[in-house]
């Protein structure tokens, strides 16, 4: 098998995020709320719409966090700390099928980091503090996918960070895994549920979050605290009680009667 190595540019955190979050929260933001309202109306979640305030304060407060993330993932790839880690750049150093499983590893941990971590910052004390800032956005956009106070940012960033000293990983693996990150945090802020029809009768519905998912505990502040899955909300019950009401409640819109095409 022929070797490559992949080598990351000292840059790449900080521009990569920017991008990322321009691109895939602006592009949503601009189907869903913009050039195809219309067509999406029966997909969304809450009724009522968030102010051009609302997204202003969401892409504030994401453009600083996005500087962080670039901040923190510079300082473990380049600083020293970045020799005990396990990238390997080689791809003949591991079987080519480590690259998917190493990437469904990392977004497993992170998962269970974010549901303790996300749990815990709903402490009062803490929720005030710390995670308030990004509850503001009571009928999430897409803008808010890294609407966060610093102190969050930091709590967010490390997770990706700390694998690398567990997992061995591909740079390429981990380019994955935060596109995937952000790509289902635009998703869960979306305001919209977009899964297709035969996903509810799926067993991923059972095992993934959605965009409902995600959109009750913002409007409810509480519950439904997991990333990726429901898995650690299941075991410790904390999932809203309605979700699947509510999910459902959604589908018959979308699948079923439908609303007139609000003009605009």
């Amino acid at each position: 098998m022929e070797n490559y190595s992949f080598h990351f540019s000292p840059y790449l955190p900080l521009i990569s995020n920017l991008i990322r979050y321009f691109v895939f929260a602006g592009v949503a933001f601009l189907i869903v709320y913009k050039l195809f309202y219309n067509q999406f109306l029966n997909n969304k979640i809450q009724s009522h719409l968030a102010k051009k305030k609302d997204f202003l304060r969401e892409i504030k407060h994401s453009v600083f966090s996005t500087l962080i993330f670039g901040i923190i993932g510079f300082g473990f790839i380049y600083s020293p700390l970045g020799s005990y880690s396990q990238i390997y750049t080689n791809t003949s150093d591991f079987p080519l099928w480590w690259l998917p499983v190493s990437v469904l590893l990392i977004l497993a941990i992170q998962d269970t980091y974010f549901y303790w971590m996300h749990k815990t910052i709903h402490s009062p004390k803490l929720f005030k503090r710390i995670h308030r800032i990004h509850h503001q956005s009571i009928n999430p956009s897409p803008w808010a996918a890294y609407s966060f106070h610093f102190l969050e940012a930091i709590l967010e960033a490390i997770i990706i960070p700390i694998t690398i000293f567990i997992v061995p990983a591909h740079p390429l693996a981990i380019l994955a895994v935060t596109f995937i990150a952000f790509w289902f945090s635009v998703y869960g802020h979306l305001g919209f549920e977009i899964t297709p029809k035969w996903f509810r009768n799926s067993w991923l519905f059972e095992v993934m979050n959605t965009s409902v998912y995600h959109n009750l505990h913002h409007e409810k502040f509480r519950g439904n605290y997991g990333l990726y899955f429901r898995f650690w909300d299941r075991i410790m019950k904390t999932e809203n009680p309605n979700y699947v009401m509510e999910f459902d409640r959604i589908q018959e819109k979308r699948f079923g009667k439908k609303l007139a095409p609000i003009l605009t």
